[in-house]
């Protein structure tokens, strides 16, 4: 049990770790369906967060936490049927993670803000890349038209 002195940043911890188990399930899924030349791209975001993933880990037990698990499978906020299809995946992925990492670097302090501030930074430019675009104000502005946007028309977010 937590002392009450942590509260925060275990949950907002927590929330990131479920985050990057959904991004390694669904970079899986993009990897296997974008083009051959974009294939070494989605190969190293699934290795990233897949080490963010393990420092997470890490992180909700120093923080007094037990490591919330990876689902079996995720729901996927639309079909990815083809290789445009998994571009855009790969860049709500990113999006998503972003959101979770923003609301990190409001709960945590020191080393646990700053790693979570790297984390919000790499989100936003791999999210840029797989879009061709970036957008202001990553993981904050856009929140609040992204769930209401696409996400939800998507049933984004879902964990089967």
């Amino acid at each position: 049990m937590s002392d009450g002195k942590n509260d925060g940043p275990l949950e907002a911890a927590q929330a990131a770790l479920a985050a990057e188990h959904a991004a390694v399930y669904g970079y899986g899924v993009a990897g296997g369906r974008v083009a051959a030349e974009r294939r070494a791209e989605a190969t190293a975001a699934f290795h990233a967060h897949r080490a963010r993933r393990d420092a997470l880990v890490r992180t909700v037990r120093d923080l007094g936490g037990e490591p919330v698990a990876s689902d079996a499978a995720y729901a996927l906020p639309f079909a990815v049927p083809d290789a445009a299809a998994a571009v855009r995946l790969a860049a709500v992925l990113e999006d998503r993670v972003g959101y979770v990492y923003s609301d990190l670097v409001r709960a945590a302090d020191g080393s646990l803000r700053r790693s979570a501030a790297d984390a919000l930074r790499e989100a936003a430019v791999r999210a840029a890349r797989w879009r061709g675009s970036g957008v202001p104000f990553p993981g904050l502005a856009e929140r609040a038209g992204a769930k209401a946007g696409t996400d939800a028309k998507a049933g984004a977010g879902a964990r089967r």
